[in-house]
């Protein structure tokens, strides 16, 4: 949006995590971007090369979004990398791993 012939800015943040090491950007945007927009405008992805864009999505205040989705005032948007294993997958290990070690006791 536009006041005055200028384009009204918004400011936000784009956040990526990794195991080892985090980046949180602070910018501002244009009233209306999207959240690519926003993580291009961050530059973000160069800081991590080793991201599988592919298979990033993305969430704002954790909460998944689509890409097209518009940014507003305060928001955080946080690239979200894909979990290495199933949660309900890995609960179900974990389940078995204990009953067995109680069989052996």
């Amino acid at each position: 949006m536009k006041r005055d012939g200028k384009e009204e800015l918004i400011s936000i943040e784009v956040a990526c995590a990794l195991p080892t090491r985090q980046h949180l950007v602070s910018l501002q945007v244009a009233t209306g971007s999207t959240v690519a927009q926003a993580v291009d405008a961050s530059g973000i992805v160069s800081v991590f090369p080793e991201l599988d864009m592919a298979t990033v999505t993305y969430g704002i205040f954790e909460q998944p979004v689509s890409a097209d989705s518009t940014v507003a005032e305060g928001d955080r948007v946080t690239l979200l990398r894909p979990l290495p294993v199933d949660p309900k997958e890995q609960r179900r290990r974990r389940a078995l791993r204990q009953k067995s070690g109680q069989k052996g006791g």
